[in-house]
């Protein structure tokens, strides 16, 4: 009987270990490889998202977008660089709003990161050999929160200050017109 018992139980532990599955979640993507952002390629600047063509998934920025500590990081930053002072939390103020669905360099993380180290006229600043290419791509998944573009489950951290607007997350999901649907609702794999 207790042998009966014994394996019975032995049975029930194997498959309740064997039913929980941890999450694998990388908690700081980046910092490892901290190269100075200056590696990327000009390219021609057009507005206007006729002129953009699809870019080739980024292996590098997709492990930000799927991190909450990476985006999170990129809120810091985003404050710290004073980001802000233009783009005022993302609403728009002299540099355009990050919030909307209308993006004039597109929406693709590629796109952002050239904008964030090549600058853009009229105002943005060229970051290339001033920040390390990961806090670039903790910037980019942070912008692309802003207008819901990354998975709900990927949130940024809450802010320190007194919260007089709502989080990044609640905001309604805005697809700018080169945005693929597939990317934004993945969510949990």
């Amino acid at each position: 009987m207790k042998t009966e018992l014994a394996w019975v139980t032995l049975a029930g532990v194997l498959m309740w270990a064997g039913g929980c599955k941890r999450e694998q979640r990388v908690f700081d993507p980046g910092a490892a490889q901290s190269q100075i952002a200056n590696g990327v390629v000009l390219n021609e600047v057009h507005a206007g998202a006729e002129h953009l063509q699809e870019p080739s998934p980024s292996p590098s920025g997709t492990k930000y977008e799927q991190s909450a500590y990476a985006v999170g990081e990129g809120k810091r930053l985003f404050e710290s660089y004073n980001c802000s002072g233009c783009h005022q939390h993302g609403g728009g103020g002299i540099g355009p709003a990050l919030m909307d669905a209308e993006w004039i360099y597109g929406s693709h993380p590629e796109q952002i990161y050239s904008d964030i180290v090549q600058g853009r006229p009229n105002g943005m600043p060229s970051f290339a050999g001033k920040i390390p290419e990961y806090q670039v791509w903790e910037l980019v998944a942070y912008v692309r929160s802003m207008s819901g573009q990354l998975p709900e489950d990927v949130a940024p951290s809450r802010s320190d200050e007194m919260a007089v607007t709502q989080a990044e997350q609640a905001h309604p999901k805005e697809h700018p017109p080169d945005e693929s649907q597939h990317n934004v609702q993945r969510g949990k794999q």
